[in-house]
């Protein structure tokens, strides 16, 4: 019986897509181009998307295979390192399939190949890592990415291109762990079980999958080669182990019946999505940096309208409606900022104070009256304005728990009141129409206060985390808007990189849950571990009549760089559920 790797390459020579096809011949039916990490990903039953790298051009290849025929699909040189390995990965909740190019120099890069089931004229790099200096192979099993280290470990990443950098320790070398030799295969079987190929001398390691990680379960020598380099699933308990990726000198390898428990497969739903259209430029500094993002609106001219977002090592960055930097207001550590009129006001944390800033008539910023408060780490800030007192206030509190509530006044600000929740908040957002402040208390749920001055301190909770699972803590950013005379609560859910707008009223039900993605066309990334956010129904001027929705980017890809904030043409969100 003929296998599916089999036929594509029998196909492949036999239609000469294997470039240098001409030194193949129909009677071998082997491609004698050297090509290594063939790889193959099913797609469908019918379909499956294959790679491989030439050792000598150091080109990426890639076919799409409808049963027997065979479609290139696109081919190029890799300029950014000399590939080891390459893996694909199918991302069915964010709709995006990609494939990850492994070095042996201590770097890898994610290439974008499709997204929503369209091919992009060429890859796409959205994700730079960096990975062991040795890497020699890897593997993508549901959302993660193993990657072998030569004869020392194999480290498991996650496979999200928008995912956190942070890796774990799967298996290590003797005598701490099972590894003896260098790695040059990684397989993962349908159950769960984690394959690897020692190459000299031979040898399989099984590891089995546990709630934690990966036991080491059994080490198969393998008798009659000098070396291995590549593992084929064949069937159940069965694998083929090869010379290299054609299979032309391999062995068949019947493994122990399984006795392990198999990890449960969480069924995986697509995940709505939109994407940015602007970004600011990068903050200077790498690291957690910038926080918060508010946006002042040119009465006349809206595209020359101001983006503000605080940055948590200096102070107020200020840009234009092309994301360009004007302003930096070297303060100090300011979190959180918002705008009312011609009045900017950010939570300085040097002294736990409120800082104000006065916007003038062209938009650019300067220092006015600081408030100091007595607040013990003061975190996050909104501002409200009352139209019939024509008052401004400002709401800041801190990581206990503690919210006070201050007047704007010539002077600087009076605290008039003070609230609390049980534990540490930080985004909030006053809706002045009717007065009412909501708060989000990070682990738990989104408070609802009333904003007067005058008005009462206890507050209810009206949106839980544990009554939505889409919404994963921290709860960070707030922003309000209406919309067609419809009030709308945006929330930024930290814990899964993504965004929810629940309706601004009782019964405060679920509207949309979304994310943003990579903007393929304009070479921005998407967003993940967003603090802040902000929404603007008025127009900012082209691409972005009807308002946008800001979002503060926990990391920058694409390249990669200093944290930024990402703007998204607020239609784009509304068209989700309108």
């Amino acid at each position: 019986m003929i296998s599916f790797k089999q036929a594509f390459i029998t196909t492949a020579v036999s239609s000469c897509l294997l470039l240098g096809c001409a030194n193949a011949t129909p009677e071998s039916q082997e491609p004698v181009t050297v090509l290594q990490s063939q790889r193959m990903l099913q797609l469908s039953p019918d379909t499956a998307v294959w790679g491989a790298v030439n050792d000598g051009t150091q080109e990426l290849k890639l076919w799409l295979q409808r049963k027997d025929s065979v479609q290139p699909l696109w081919q190029g040189e890799i300029t950014s390192r000399v590939v080891e390995d390459i893996c694909f990965y199918e991302s069915v909740e964010n709709q995006q399939l990609s494939v990850f190019l492994i070095g042996g120099r201590g770097g890898a890069d994610q290439l974008l190949l499709r997204q929503d089931q369209q091919w992009l004229a060429e890859p796409l790099r959205i994700r730079e890592l960096n990975i062991p200096y040795d890497s020699t192979a890897c593997v993508v099993h549901q959302g993660t990415l193993y990657i072998a280290e030569g004869d020392q470990a194999i480290w498991a990443y996650q496979a999200e291109p928008e995912a956190d950098d942070g890796r774990q320790l799967v298996a290590v070398k003797s005598p701490f762990g099972a590894i003896e030799a260098e790695l040059k295969a990684l397989e993962i079987m349908p159950d769960g079980r984690l394959l690897a190929l020692e190459e000299e001398p031979p040898r399989l390691l099984e590891f089995y999958p546990h709630d934690d990680g990966y036991t080491m379960a059994h080490a198969y020598p393998v008798a009659g080669f000098d070396e291995l380099q590549d593992i084929q699933l064949v069937g159940d308990n069965q694998v083929v182990l090869s010379v290299d990726e054609t299979g032309a000198r391999s062995d068949v390898i019947q493994l122990r019946p399984y006795s392990g428990q198999p990890l449960a497969v969480e069924a995986v739903t697509p995940v709505l999505q939109v994407e940015a259209t602007l970004e600011t430029e990068p903050a200077s500094r790498r690291g957690d940096v910038i926080d918060d993002p508010a946006v002042w609106v040119h009465p006349e001219h809206p595209e020359q309208s101001r983006i503000l977002a605080t940055d948590k090592r200096i102070g107020l960055m200020v840009y234009d409606m092309h994301g360009r930097l004007q302003q930096e207001l070297t303060i100090g550590r300011l979190n959180n900022v918002d705008v009312r009129g011609q009045l900017a006001a950010a939570s300085l944390r040097n002294d736990d104070s409120i800082q104000l800033f006065h916007i003038s008539a062209n938009g650019e910023l300067s220092l006015a009256a600081n408030i100091p408060t007595n607040l013990t780490e003061i975190y996050g800030l909104c501002m409200g304005y009352h139209d019939a007192t024509q008052t401004t206030s400002v709401y800041v509190n801190s990581k206990t728990g503690q919210i006070q509530h201050y007047v704007v006044t010539p002077e600087g600000g009076e605290l008039v009141r003070e609230l609390r929740v049980p534990s540490q908040p930080e985004g909030c957002v006053v809706d002045d129409a009717q007065q009412r402040l909501f708060v989000g208390e990070e682990d738990e749920a989104v408070w609802l206060f009333d904003a007067l001055a005058t008005g009462q301190t206890q507050g209810e909770p009206i949106i839980l985390v544990a009554e939505h699972p889409e919404l994963v803590d921290d709860i960070e950013g707030l922003a309000y808007a209406v919309v067609d005379e419809q009030p709308l609560l945006f929330v930024s859910s930290q814990g899964n990189d993504s965004y929810i707008v629940f309706e601004g009223q009782a019964p405060w039900n679920l509207l949309a849950h979304f994310r943003i993605r990579t903007n393929s066309e304009l070479g921005i990334d998407g967003t993940s571990e967003t603090d802040g956010l902000e929404v603007t129904t008025q127009s900012l001027g082209a691409g972005f009549e009807q308002g946008a929705l800001l979002v503060q980017d926990g990391r920058k890809r694409m390249p990669e760089a200093g944290q930024n904030v990402k703007l998204v043409p607020l239609e784009r969100v509304l068209a989700l559920f309108k």
